[in-house]
């Protein structure tokens, strides 16, 4: 959050950002979670879960394809969810890094004249990418830097260099259809190497011709060429149709405007966000308006590469007045957005891009009513993407619906800070980074005077994919959909979940928490339906006193168990989990406070609970798993696969690539044990001691998987502690072609405690298996 509120303020820096970092980072004395989930495949991978994809967000004219599902001789990167790398900040945490005269070719599902690029390239480069249509090159190129790329904030704790990712468009000259091929290549003179993320392939209609009953700023003196200085003939325009009760029009061209235009009750249109382009970082900035402003069909790129919280260098800053609309506008390379505050009430801002703000993409900053923000794409944000804050008078009766947001880097995906009545439906959220969720709801006050959270808040119907992470100041996890009593309880407040998808949480999926580390109450909040699919960890994360009643709430694949309730200051009340009915698949409860669950596939029961799936009460921490990724386990089988389903542990691992994938029998799943780092070890408790004879290993069958040789021994134990060899380091050959499985023979061996040691691996950097099966002979 850019907390600029207005001239006559003095602020210290406190971002959403950096004041979110800091409370609870007295947890880390009781509890440390792993670093970030890291990963990286042996080949190009599936694509993850697109938010386009997802019921709700917005209706956006393009078509996006991922980089690493396309055609490319370039190497893919990730998943990787550490923080301050680039494909922790890519789409689906994944990209295509390009070298001298290596390309991605896209072909289209869709008719389209036009890409929108977001790429990366290092710090202090800059030059262009060859366009190859149907294999010609275009005369054009597609013109990339790194000037808008790089941000630190030292000012924020826990933050580092991040903001990796910029845009780059282009008209592409011809309209192609569906099965035509547009593919980008680093060709001689172009930059040296770029990593690719994602294109957005849309067909662009013409040029709207100018409306009748308008004044064009060209007939003032504007240079649409983007040489000359066009701020006063704009201002000339503006004065000259209000005057006359015309519009403003913007024709096609690029127009440098240097300083803010009074646009207070008047009309400025141009010919399409394509077409008309301003060249602005400080487009508008007043606190006060009469109102019916509209802003229709026109770009804003500006030319701000860091972040001042105390200059306005935002594409809209303060009032735009009530009954303003905002629409079919592209904003980019800005501070803010649009940074509200004064009287905007009723206002609209609709069918629109935010792109590649250093800070906020939009901030309801105090006393905004009614306001709608409806229908618009948000990328690459260096904080908060959507926010309301409460500041000074409360926003009430505002309403966030069916927007898209994906990759804020240091802050949430959509937050409310206090205020009454307001409403999160509809969005689409998807790959948030540090210090953020997906979606908070929260008294986090920064400033004062603030107005906490009263009447109704309403979050319905949002779908968050890739959300949450860990937060490297408190050294734990932030969930995806976090309610958060950070400086004031939330008590008397109607707070109503419901329809909630969480698709692939990196931790976990609800988060109940006092941030400040006061252990304020959290009550009152109902949560009904939601389904979560492969989350990291837990399902519901509390750490203060208070209650939530969760209905008809589905899990499959969670990580640990279903909840981890902890409260800070431990000697407080833990969280009650109210038990209605339609719950499935998240009964457990973490076992251990002085852990923090790892993610990875487990058993998505975990632990032990005092309540059950259909009604009653779970409340506090009872016994269970303190072994975040391992599987559970009963009698050990007395012949066939002796280690599957067994408790298995690692010396480390990657992102989701838990130990337990090793034994579940499915060897589609596999371990995969920390980069970089040999010696690697996977132990399997048998249960009892067992007399062993042979072991098949497995990597998945997928041609993917190219052939690969893994050095590794094999030990034994009885007790856990006192390992011996049963078998020395060897060498042994993983090929598709043949199965992708190797056998270990042993000389009946006796052992409880298995355990493969790796030592290297010709295919990746790490230790890999998908199964280890144990067999008497």
């Amino acid at each position: 959050m850019d907390t600029r509120r207005r001239s006559s303020l003095v602020l210290a820096a406190a971002t959403a950002a950096a004041v979110a970092a800091g409370g609870l980072i007295a947890l880390t004395a009781t509890a440390t979670a792993s670093a970030a989930p890291t990963a990286a495949g042996p080949a190009a991978k599936a694509s993850a879960v697109s938010p386009f994809d997802a019921a709700g967000g917005a209706s956006v004219p393009f078509t996006e394809y991922e980089a690493e599902a396309a055609h490319t001789d370039g190497t893919v990167i990730g998943p990787d969810y550490t923080q301050g790398t680039v494909a922790s900040e890519a789409s689906g945490r994944q990209a295509v890094t390009l070298g001298q005269g290596q390309y991605v070719e896209f072909t289209l599902t869709k008719a389209a004249n036009a890409v929108d690029v977001a790429y990366n390239l290092p710090q202090g480069a800059s030059g262009t990418l060859s366009v190859y249509v149907n294999g010609t090159e275009l005369s054009r190129k597609l013109a990339v830097t790194s000037q808008y790329s790089y941000v630190d904030t030292g000012n924020i704790a826990g933050s580092k260099t991040h903001h990796f990712f910029d845009d780059s468009r282009l008209q592409l000259g011809q309209n192609l259809a569906a099965g035509d091929t547009v593919k980008l290549q680093i060709d001689s003179g172009d930059t040296g190497t770029a990593t690719i993320d994602v294109a957005d392939f849309e067909q662009v209609a013409a040029a709207a011709a100018q409306p009748a009953d308008s004044v064009s700023v060209i007939d003032e003196g504007a240079d649409p060429s983007g040489s000359g200085d066009s701020t006063q003939a704009f201002r000339q325009a503006i004065t000259d149709a209000k005057a006359a009760g015309k519009e403003v029009w913007i024709p096609a061209g690029d127009f440098k405007v240097t300083s803010q235009l009074p646009v207070d009750d008047v009309t400025l249109r141009g010919a399409g966000n394509w077409y008309s382009v301003v060249h602005s970082s400080h487009f508008i900035d007043q606190t006060s308006a009469t109102g019916n402003t509209k802003l229709y069909d026109f770009a804003v790129f500006g030319d701000v590469s860091t972040r001042n919280d105390s200059s306005p260098d935002n594409f809209v800053t303060g009032s735009l007045g009530p009954n303003s609309v905002v629409s079919g506008m592209w904003v980019q390379r800005e501070k803010c957005g649009l940074w509200l505050t004064g009287d905007n009430d009723n206002l609209t801002v609709e069918d629109s891009r935010i792109i590649g703000t250093t800070a906020d993409g939009l901030n309801l900053d105090g006393s905004a009513q009614g306001v709608t923000v409806r229908n618009n794409f948000l990328r690459n944000q260096g904080d908060d993407s959507l926010a309301m804050w409460s500041l000074g008078s409360p926003d009430t009766g505002n309403t966030f619906t069916g927007n898209t947001v994906v990759q804020p880097n240091l802050a949430n995906g959509i937050a409310i800070y206090g205020g009454s009545d307001n409403t999160v439906s509809d969005n689409v959220i998807a790959d948030t980074n540090a210090l953020g969720s997906g979606l908070a709801i929260s008294n986090q006050a920064f400033l004062q005077p603030f107005n906490p959270l009263s009447g109704k808040v309403t979050v319905s119907g949002n779908t968050l994919i890739r959300t949450g992470a860990l937060n490297p100041n408190w050294g734990h996890p932030m969930g995806a959909l976090r309610v958060d009593s950070y400086d004031s309880a939330i008590t008397s407040v109607d707070v109503r979940i419901s329809g909630t998808t969480f698709v692939d949480s990196p931790y976990s999926d609800f988060e109940f928490v006092s941030g400040g580390g006061h252990g304020y109450d959290v009550s009152g909040v109902t949560v009904d339906g939601a389904t979560a699919t492969n989350t990291g960890t837990v399902v519901v994360q509390a750490e203060t006193p208070g209650s939530a009643t969760f209905s008809d709430v589905t899990a499959t694949g969670t990580g640990a168990t279903g909840v981890y309730d902890c409260p800070y200051p431990a000697d407080l009340t833990p969280f009650t989990v109210n038990q209605g009915s339609g719950n499935s698949g998240w009964s457990g409860t973490w076992g251990d406070c002085t852990t923090w669950p790892q993610p990875g596939r487990g058993d998505s029961s975990g632990g032990t609970t005092s309540g059950s799936t259909d009604g009653g009460t779970t409340s506090g921490t009872t016994s269970g798993s303190t072994d975040g990724g391992s599987t559970g386990g009963t009698t050990p089988p007395s012949d066939g696969n002796l280690a599957q389903g067994r408790p298995a542990t690692d010396t480390g691992h990657a992102d989701v690539y838990t130990a337990s994938n090793a034994v579940d029998g499915d060897a589609s799943t596999y371990w995969e044990s920390t980069d970089n780092a040999f010696p690697q070890s996977l132990t399997v408790d048998l249960g009892a001691t067992r007399t062993l004879g042979r072991l098949v290993l497995k990597l998945p069958p997928a041609t993917a998987w190219a052939t690969r040789t893994q050095t590794l021994s094999v030990l034994g134990s009885t007790d856990g502690s006192t390992f011996t060899t049963l078998k020395g380091a060897a060498d042994y050959t993983f090929d598709p072609s043949s199965g992708n499985t190797a056998t270990v023979t042993l000389s009946s061996a006796a052992a409880r405690y298995l355990r493969l040691t790796f030592t290297a691996n010709t295919g990746w950097p790490a230790g890999q298996l998908s199964e280890l099966e144990a067999y008497a002979s």
